[in-house]
């Protein structure tokens, strides 16, 4: 009895020490970060919580706090989920357009003052203080003419998140955009493709 006793507690033991190998791996090697998935109620309080930590850094600098405008808010969602869809965080779509195209589709009256993206395992709050880190990206949250943001995200079943934060100005006139060239059109005879030369 006394062996048998000695033998579970010895495989208890051994299974306590196991490596779980069950994490996927990044391209360069290491375990890809674990994200909570990103839930209904998480997804309300989102843009909340990113308006206060933007605006308690710009309030200690003397800025206008901003607030959240429903426009720039449908074209950063939008653009979170183009970027997804490409697998690269950068400020064009999958279309060609650019972000001042992307904020006058959303129908944003004001000027675009500015975008921030990220690709990243990391929540709201871990984005924005990576933003603030950067010099570049600090200064587009930071920039004074700004009144007004959009926060947009997209997650991916692997939880990565796609971040994409637009900001603006309700009170100043829009750039005008440079429209968005067409796809090039196929040359066609007899309805089949002729290469092009």
């Amino acid at each position: 009895m006394i062996r048998l006793v000695a033998a579970l507690m010895t495989l208890f033991a051994l299974g306590a020490c196991t490596v779980e190998s069950t994490r996927s791996l990044g391209t360069d090697g290491p375990p890809l970060p674990k994200a909570k998935k990103i839930g209904y109620f998480e997804a309300k309080r989102i843009p909340k919580k990113v308006l206060a930590a933007v605006n308690t850094v710009r309030e200690g600098r003397g800025l206008a706090p901003l607030a959240i405008s429903p426009e720039l808010t449908a074209a950063a969602m939008a653009h979170s989920e183009d970027m997804a869809r490409q697998q690269r965080p950068w400020h064009f779509g999958s279309d060609g357009s650019s972000p001042l195209q992307r904020v006058a589709r959303a129908g944003y009256k004001g000027r675009f003052t500015g975008e921030l993206v990220s690709e990243t395992f990391e929540h709201a709050e871990e984005t924005v203080a990576a933003w603030l880190e950067d010099e570049f990206t600090r200064d587009v949250l930071l920039d004074p003419k700004a009144r007004e943001m959009g926060i947009g995200w997209y997650q991916e079943p692997n939880r990565k998140i796609w971040w994409t934060l637009v900001l603006g100005n309700p009170d100043l006139p829009p750039l005008v955009p440079a429209p968005v060239p067409p796809p090039p059109a196929e040359d066609t005879r007899d309805g089949k493709p002729v290469p092009s030369s």
